[in-house]
């Protein structure tokens, strides 16, 4: 156990130390305001303060974990050996930074609660946030910045092991659209069809022929080939079905259809199932109460994890709604248009409230590569160099690689020729098959 010394102890002083050294490390923490018995402690201890003790594991603190709400908080990124980092310590300090407060700011998404310029779907974008900026984004610097500490705590506390934690992967499918042409319903695909001919769009009028009459699957059926694959692996592929009323922003198939719940039924057996959150359940939470109660009666089993359409979140109260009904797992944090760590880390964390000042239960877990994003890469090569600086970035600090794809960017669509092949190098770089 790692005894932490420090004047005040505060909620957001728990939650940054739990995340980087319990969650990253593999060590149990405990605090301590007597300076007796941090002396006493004969193992791993470390002083949170502005002055050290005498000679301990010291590390000067930011003013950031001792506050309340939020401040207009001046930050200055400056280079830090093979990374990043910002809140600067001191001489006397082990590390030249406060990795704590650091931490907090960039897991608490600080920034998305300052002013800022959103998308035209009210999304915090990319563009936006300290990482881009300040040129980080495709590092997972919070796993840096701990394994930072790792070594200086080996160095002072030889006779210490540390657990070692393994890289894995939790693969995300996203199901907006099952499918391209089947199962809209009669009104639908008149209306699909009337367009392609309007549009002069007869070789899509032609496919649409001869999907809707059996000669050829249709282009976002990618279903037997996620189930052959998730035959290979022993971890879990997580699959989001939408199914949510058709509305302007949501056209996947109407959930009454017995086929599109049969499908639902049959990836549930193989596969993790959860909710892809319709648009309009984002702001409603009586709507994403009824679509849980929904998928829950398909699954047969209590819904775990959602994921938003869009990727939207609205913070804090997408997550508050989500805790509200007991949903213990979000899959949502991520950029749609640049690969990268969002919340600075590839290790999953819990929802830290800046307006109540509380560590919630739910588990944040962050995605760091959609498909959209690797479309900005014109070549096949370009794709997989940009997938493999990810998983590499991962797995230096062992963490969790969470990509997202979507069942079209699977199936056979031309746009996304050769997206098989990145989601089976995802596979690939981590040994974990069935046989």
């Amino acid at each position: 156990m790692l005894l932490i010394y420090t004047h005040k102890i505060t909620p957001r002083v728990r939650y940054a130390f739990k995340h980087i050294c319990t969650r990253i490390l593999g060590v149990p923490v405990s605090f301590t305001t007597k300076v007796e018995d941090f002396i006493a402690h004969d193992s791993l201890k470390m002083s949170y303060t502005k002055q050290p003790l005498s000679n301990e594991v010291f590390i000067r603190n930011h003013d950031l974990l001792f506050e309340q709400g939020l401040s207009d908080v001046d930050i200055n990124v400056q280079d830090w050996e093979d990374t990043r980092c910002f809140f600067p310590t001191g001489d006397k300090s082990a590390l030249p930074y406060d990795i704590f407060a650091a931490s907090f700011y960039l897991l608490s998404r600080y920034e998305e609660y300052l002013p800022h310029v959103k998308d035209e779907f009210g999304r915090f974008t990319a563009t936006e946030s300290l990482a881009f900026k300040e040129h980080f984004l495709k590092q997972p610097v919070v796993d840096i910045w701990a394994y930072k500490l790792k070594s200086v705590l080996e160095d002072r506390f030889e006779d210490f092991t540390f657990p070692k934690r393994n890289y894995n992967i939790m693969p995300v499918i996203d199901i907006p659209m099952a499918y391209y042409f089947k199962q809209k319903g009669l009104l639908r695909t008149l209306g699909g069809g009337m367009d392609d001919l309007y549009r002069f769009k007869l070789k899509r009028l032609y496919q649409r022929f001869l999907v809707l009459f059996g000669f050829k699957r249709d282009p976002y059926d990618s279903f037997k080939w996620i189930i052959n694959k998730q035959k290979q692996y022993k971890f879990k592929f997580i699959v989001f079905f939408l199914i949510g009323d058709y509305s302007t922003y949501d056209k996947n198939i109407n959930i009454n259809k017995k086929k599109f719940v049969s499908l639902i039924k049959s990836i549930a057996d193989y596969c993790k199932v959860g909710l892809k959150a319709s648009y309009f359940s984002l702001d409603d939470i009586s709507i994403l109460k009824k679509e849980k109660k929904k998928i829950e009666f398909i699954t047969n089993y209590e819904l775990e994890a959602t994921r938003n359409s869009f990727s939207k979140i609205n913070l804090p109260t997408s997550y508050r709604n989500l805790i509200e009904l007991e949903i213990k797992k979000d899959f949502t944090m991520g950029y749609l248009d640049y690969s990268g760590f969002r919340a600075g880390t590839c290790t999953p964390f819990f929802f830290y409230d800046l307006d109540f000042e509380i560590q919630t239960p739910l588990l944040i877990n962050s995605f760091h590569c959609i498909d959209f994003a690797l479309l900005k890469h014109h070549s096949q090569l370009d794709k997989t160099e940009e997938l493999q600086r990810l998983i590499s970035a991962v797995k230096r600090v062992d963490g969790t690689f969470t990509p997202v794809f979507h069942n079209y960017s699977l199936g056979s669509d031309i746009r996304w020729k050769g997206f098989r092949k990145l989601f089976n190098q995802i596979l690939d770089s981590v040994d974990n098959t069935t046989s």
